[in-house]
């Protein structure tokens, strides 16, 4: 069927979306939801078992020979790690609550807020991880290096270019390959 407003315009109720999607709003809130779902399962699954290793350290042998540092270091890891796992799980707890109450886009901004908090605390978390490792088998200089390239890595890839690539996109500076 033809649409009588012209080939760019939208039927009434749908919206134009930049990527060209036309969709309501409120199939743009599903399918953000469903992306982020999708996210916070790679997350969950990442942060549970990096929490688990952590946790499993203490009842290693060779934990009574963490000096006061690494003691520390660990200690922050843990708190830092089950905080991080906590944060993994509330956007389906929020879900559920505003379940059925039409707040799905709010819903959708609660859990992305959410899952750029899991992002952090998971970043920190590896980083930290690889310190304490390094730190412990190699010494503490190999564990401030170690530390230092995964925050590297991680802000370069994960932050970095993620952003290069949105402000260049944005620009219009990207063309289309034949």
């Amino acid at each position: 069927m033809a649409n009588k407003q012209g080939a760019d315009t939208p039927p009434p109720g749908v919206d134009a979306v930049s990527d060209g999607r036309q969709e309501t709003d409120s199939e743009r809130s599903d399918r953000n939801w469903a992306d982020l779902l999708q996210e916070l399962r790679v997350l969950q699954a990442g942060t549970q078992i990096l929490t688990a290793f952590l946790l499993a350290i203490a009842f290693q042998p060779r934990f009574t020979e963490l000096d006061p540092f690494q003691l520390g270091l660990y200690l922050t890891l843990v708190a830092v790690s089950i905080l991080t796992t906590v944060l993994s799980l509330l956007p389906v707890s929020a879900h559920r609550i505003l379940f059925r109450h039409l707040l799905k886009e709010i819903t959708v901004s609660i859990g992305d807020r959410m899952l750029k908090a899991v992002l952090i605390g998971f970043s920190l978390t590896m980083i930290g991880t690889a310190m304490l490792i390094f730190d412990f088998v190699l010494g503490r200089e190999a564990g401030i290096i170690a530390a230092a390239v995964v925050a590297a890595i991680t802000l370069l890839l994960g932050l970095v270019l993620p952003l290069v690539l949105r402000r260049i996109i944005s620009r219009g500076e990207l063309s289309e390959r034949d």
